[in-house]
């Protein structure tokens, strides 16, 4: 680490150890949003990123401290321990399982850290808000450097390594990394986080607005596909708000839709994505094929996942001679831990929007305002489901996912049974 990353790194943690528990997570978004993975320490295998430091901090806090997760253990939570306890286990069958462990650890450690932590720190529907009102304010130094990216073609943060010194040039059109390993990450970053900041819009409108348009700018910046569909998503998911209602006949509809098009249509109905173009020289095909042969080769990697994908596609990557691109965070699941981890995976994606769900049916002291913030977090949630049909998430970016994960099972064990306790008093 250069001595600008460790004073960086001490300053946070002392900020991590001090601030109120409510704006605890403060640090952790600042080490995502303002560091690169070129910085950190290596300890014989084990690479600590300043992330991974910053969770270290968080942790001895909660010790320290004697802090206890909200509400108490729901089923959330305990998936996520039985995710990440497969992916460390499932290691031990691949070829080099002392390096399969390693990295499994580190992906355990990653998300567990992320999302325990978010949920000792946030307590209340208002420590949400207040969660929000931070990725707003620390976004916006991201938005203007992207812009400057796409404007001098200079990556500021390239200074600190492991993003480029110049931006990705495709077609003409410019596309800024930021602080993160790719643009299509970056943008996803700012779609993602659109419908959390929009949630908080009746709230505070002045961080709702500098927030959002923070947001666009990067995904402008990024010029890339994907980012634009997670934020298509994230608005189609914030447009049901109005007929929250009807979800589940629109759910419905949706299910038969796709079994229509997948009658009507020549090639599997993922194939969808490869008619997708709206940056110029979108690898949408690539995307679908990716999902055709891992479906083809399913009989290498069901059990415990694989080590070598190499012969799925025409095309590898560089950072390994096994590998090719797995642009789809669903099947690298299944390439890291088998069906098991990718079921598992959508498993907690899956509990967390029936915990959306119970919020707006069962929390009848919530206002109007606080159901519309956790619709929200809902809505984020659909985009990073549906970005990860395309994207796999391979940066600092994670942190996005996890945050949102704990902040819906924060608010449901802080909520719905409390409002459950209430009626049975009243029995």
């Amino acid at each position: 680490m250069n001595p600008y990353t460790t004073a960086f790194l001490f300053l946070n943690s002392i900020i991590l150890f001090l601030l109120p528990k409510r704006w605890a997570p403060m640090p952790l978004l600042v080490g995502a949003c303002y560091m690169t993975l070129g910085q950190g320490v290596e300890i014989g295998p084990f690479h600590f990123t300043v992330i991974r430091i910053l969770l270290a901090f968080g942790l001895i806090r909660v010790v320290v401290k004697s802090e206890n997760i909200a509400g108490g253990m729901n089923s959330l939570d305990w998936l996520m321990l039985i995710w990440a306890g497969w992916a460390v286990v499932s290691s031990f069958f691949h070829n080099v399982p002392s390096e399969a462990f390693v990295n499994r650890l580190g992906l355990a450690y990653n998300a567990c850290g992320i999302y325990f932590l978010v949920r000792v720190f946030c307590q209340s529907s208002d420590d949400l808000n207040v969660l929000c009102r931070c990725t707003a304010f620390l976004l916006i130094p991201v938005a203007v450097e992207m812009l400057y990216e796409v404007v001098a073609i200079h990556n500021l943060y390239s200074l600190l390594g492991g993003v480029p010194d110049t931006p990705l040039i495709r077609e003409g059109r410019i596309r800024a990394f930021g602080p993160f390993a790719h643009p299509i990450l970056a943008g996803t970053v700012g779609a993602t986080c659109l419908p959390l900041l929009i949630g908080i819009w009746p709230q505070d409108r002045k961080f709702a607005f500098a927030g959002v348009a923070a947001c666009f700018c990067m995904i402008f910046a990024s010029g890339s596909s994907g980012p634009i569909l997670s934020a298509m998503a994230a608005f189609a998911a914030l447009f049901m708000w109005r007929y929250k209602a009807f979800l589940r006949q629109i759910q419905w509809l949706v299910v038969l839709g796709l079994i229509s098009l997948a009658v009507v249509m020549k090639a599997p109905v993922y194939y969808l994505i490869a008619r997708i173009d709206l940056a110029a020289g979108s690898t949408g095909w690539h995307r679908a094929a990716l999902i055709e042969s891992a479906i083809r080769h399913i009989d290498e990697w069901w059990m415990t996942g694989t080590d070598h994908t190499r012969h799925w596609m025409p095309t590898g990557v560089s950072w390994s001679p096994e590998h090719t691109d797995i642009t789809n965070e669903y099947l690298n699941m299944g390439v890291l831990g088998g069906l098991p981890l990718m079921f598992l995976f959508i498993a907690t994606l899956a509990v967390a929007f029936i915990f959306v769900g119970r919020l707006q049916k069962e929390s009848n002291d919530l206002d109007g305002e606080t159901r519309f913030m956790l619709w929200g977090f809902g809505a984020a949630l659909f985009a990073h489901a549906v970005t990860f049909i395309s994207v796999s998430y391979f940066d600092q970016s994670f942190l996005f996912i996890y945050l949102t994960l704990a902040a819906i099972s924060s608010a449901h064990s802080c909520t719905v049974p409390a409002q459950a306790t209430e009626e049975m008093e009243r029995i």
